[in-house]
């Protein structure tokens, strides 16, 4: 089979205007902080712009900017507050082109990727939550829901502008005023949020932006004056939030990590499964906390399956992720880099067989080939720990009974996929997965309406849908 030969189809760079440095976005205002640091372009390793980082005094003035204007902020209609979401939604599709080019270059994704799907779930996130502003009364939370005050948030670097949406849109709709912190490797579309919400007349101090580092996350789950803390990230990190927050009456909703398992029955349909898996595995890298980085496969048809699963990995294209053809971007971080790499060459000592298609990584910034793992038992460690990658572990079943027992042997429960062409074996095993998701004959399929979130390692509280607003309101 010869395949086709791409020519290059580059988004142009020049859509958007990265100034060479950002201060903290703190009451309505950009301002600068004590100390700097900078973000790189993953795909080359060029520094896109220097950023501020917030100390523990710049939090201090977030919050109690966010606590000034908590006071009229949660006083205004519910229409009135629906009316700057909405118009923030719209500043959203109108800067779309702009702001998925910007998401590309600072996290490493694929342009088609987050032009395709990150941009209009951010948008259609914000117009969802706009529409509930006026009727919390009706979301089932009692008949006088009121805000909590403060939120403090902290997301990830693996889809920023998605995870800030997630997060600020129901605050805001619920009548909270909000702190985020942007994670330290991808902050700019945070940045720009703020100049978006100066642009929809957002009232200052409603919406304030802190980046920095891991310190800077925990003076702000820490602070006294933060009513309600939200964080998306690891597991470990989710424990020490978890045991911060202890005690001191803040509400919390942690959003952690995954080893979900993508479930293959003998009777599924195997082009449409080979899709589902390399789009359960292979989208944004693997760096999805909910990603189907576990195979489960039938015994019948594993031979079958892999086979065409390979003849579909050669088909991906890694490289610049501003290129429409590319399918599979940059790794995030030279860190993010070195810990894929580790826990794969673990996996090969410990006799898991590796595959790769043949591909040409380019030689600068931070790149992992597509990898399988066959051969794999439930005691490698590369079925256990989330790797955070485009590394998949193959595993095989023979009843039903065991797929369930295999697909259950994780500390984590965030996520899970069925595939099979039988709607009451996709229900019933369904029914006994310990997942906050199951998709069925799909997977990584998001809206705004439906909630979620996970169990045991995978955290608590839902995020998405009316869930979603309980975790914002008294």
């Amino acid at each position: 089979m010869s395949l086709f030969e791409y020519a290059p189809a580059p988004e142009s760079r020049s859509i958007v205007d990265i100034a060479p440095s950002y201060g903290l976005f703190i009451d309505g205002e950009f301002g600068e902080a004590k100390d700097t640091f900078k973000t790189i372009n993953p795909a080359d390793e060029q520094v896109l712009s220097e950023v501020a980082l917030a100390g523990p005094e710049d939090v201090d003035r977030a919050v109690a900017a966010a606590r000034r204007a908590f006071e009229s902020w949660s006083a205004l209609p519910g229409s009135e507050r629906a009316k700057y979401l909405f118009r923030i939604a719209r500043i959203l599709q109108e800067r779309s082109r702009e702001l998925a080019v910007l998401e590309s270059l600072d996290n490493g994704k694929p342009i088609k990727e987050s032009r395709d799907v990150d941009l209009p779930l951010v948008a259609a996130h914000f117009f969802y939550y706009a529409g509930w502003a006026d009727k919390l009364k009706y979301a089932g939370l009692g008949p006088d829901p009121r805000p909590l005050g403060v939120a403090g948030q902290v997301i990830p670097w693996n889809f920023p502008l998605l995870m800030l949406a997630w997060k600020i849109a129901p605050a805001l709709a619920a009548g909270n005023t909000v702190v985020l912190k942007p994670a330290e490797t991808t902050p700019l579309s945070a940045l720009f949020f703020a100049d978006i919400c100066r642009q929809a007349e957002l009232p200052p101090g409603v919406v304030n932006i802190v980046t920095g580092a891991g310190d800077t996350g925990r003076y702000l789950v820490e602070h006294p004056d933060v009513n309600k803390v939200a964080f998306t990230g690891s597991t470990e990190v989710g424990r020490q939030i978890a045991r911060s927050v202890a005690g001191t009456g803040k509400k919390l909703t942690l959003e952690l990590g995954g080893k979900a398992a993508n479930i293959v029955f003998d009777d599924a349909p195997i082009d449409q499964a080979v899709e589902g898996i390399v789009n359960g595995i292979f989208f944004n890298q693997g760096h999805v906390c909910c990603a189907g980085s576990r195979l489960l496969v039938q015994e019948s048809i594993a031979t079958e399956l892999l086979d065409s699963l390979k003849r579909r990995m050669a088909t991906l294209r890694v490289g610049d992720p501003l290129d429409k053809n590319t399918d599979v971007g940059a790794i995030n971080s030279a860190a993010q880099l070195a810990r894929i790499t580790e826990l794969s060459e673990i996996g090969a000592s410990e006799g898991a067989e590796r595959w790769s298609p043949p591909c040409e990584l380019p030689a600068r910034g931070f790149w992992f080939a597509p990898t399988i793992f066959t051969g794999v038992t439930q005691a490698h460690r590369i079925a256990r720990e989330e790797i955070f990658g485009p590394v998949l572990s193959v595993l095989t079943f023979r009843t039903p009974a065991e797929a369930i027992e295999k697909a259950n042997n994780t500390p984590y429960g965030l996520s899970a996929g069925i595939w099979s062409e039988k709607g009451s074996r996709i229900l019933a095993v369904a029914d006994k997965l310990r997942a906050g998701v199951v998709w069925a004959n799909t997977f990584n399929k998001f809206d705004p309406t439906s909630p979620f979130g996970g169990y045991k390692e995978s955290g608590y509280g839902r995020e998405g849908g009316r869930h979603g607003l309980e975790a914002y309101l008294a």
